[in-house]
């Protein structure tokens, strides 16, 4: 059966861009598999590194068993997110090993760094999927089937500087949405973390009022998750957009 990868940076990234799109590929017959490249292990301010790394992991652990996918180890702390060709080998990995058609990742643009070199990682992993001469770490032999990248709206649907930024097309999970509640309602640890350090009143109703305003934006849908295509240069066919077909009958193109 196809495949579909989701790297996120930290636990509960994919919970809040990306599970409503996995959700409905599950029901269509996908494979789920499921990363986040940091551990988690700084996204607290009453548990120690080592506490905080492993409460979250096992929060992961839980929503991705939730999700019905497949769960990758992290491979850096938080905040260590850094582009090089180490962490784009232990990517590759990854990537190999899941074998996606397609690979759901954050924005190239967001509100801070974990975020975008994941992104800048996940590219070029995928990228490199098929390059014998890279060697993963650990090593595991290539693969030559296309593979289509997609990126997931930065947080609050803006850049760092504000500026709004409109997906490609938009998603509907309004039929998900609870669910989608429900997955990031496993990381239990980071109602404190938010309330504390951003000043959410509740972390899960973050999660449908973010989903609410990206479906106001599509003008069609109460609740809705924005994507934008990557270039199929060095990826796919220049034709390939497995996603807009496999989701034809929940989706609406971006309005001009």
């Amino acid at each position: 059966m196809p495949s579909v990868l989701a790297i996120a940076a930290h636990p509960d990234d994919i919970e809040y861009m990306m599970a409503g799109t996995m959700l409905h590929l599950a029901k269509a017959g996908w494979d789920l598999h499921y990363v986040n490249l940091c551990d988690g292990s700084r996204g607290s301010t009453v548990l120690s590194r080592e506490e905080c790394a492993a409460t979250r992991l096992e929060e992961a652990k839980q929503a991705c068993k939730l999700l019905n996918a497949s769960f990758y180890e992290p491979i850096f702390p938080d905040m260590e997110a850094v582009y090089n060709i180490e962490n784009v080998a232990k990517v590759t990995a990854i990537i190999r090993q899941a074998k996606p058609s397609v690979i759901l990742t954050q924005p190239p643009i967001d509100y801070m760094e974990d975020h975008q070199n994941t992104c800048r990682l996940a590219v070029s992993a995928a990228f490199s999927h098929g390059m014998p001469n890279l060697i993963s770490d650990p090593p595991v032999e290539p693969y030559y089937e296309p593979v289509t990248v997609y990126h997931a709206q930065p947080v609050g649907n803006r850049t760092q500087l504000g500026d709004l930024v409109t997906p490609h097309f938009y998603v509907d999970v309004t039929d998900v949405v609870e669910q989608k509640v429900d997955l990031l309602a496993c990381h239990q640890s980071q109602k404190q973390w938010l309330d504390q350090s951003q000043g959410m009143d509740s972390y899960l109703q973050a999660l449908r009022d973010t989903n609410a305003e990206t479906g106001q934006m599509s003008g069609k849908f109460k609740y809705a998750e924005g994507w934008r295509k990557h270039l199929h240069w060095g990826f796919c066919g220049p034709d390939d957009d497995p996603l807009r077909a496999v989701l034809a009958d929940h989706l609406c193109e971006a309005v001009d």
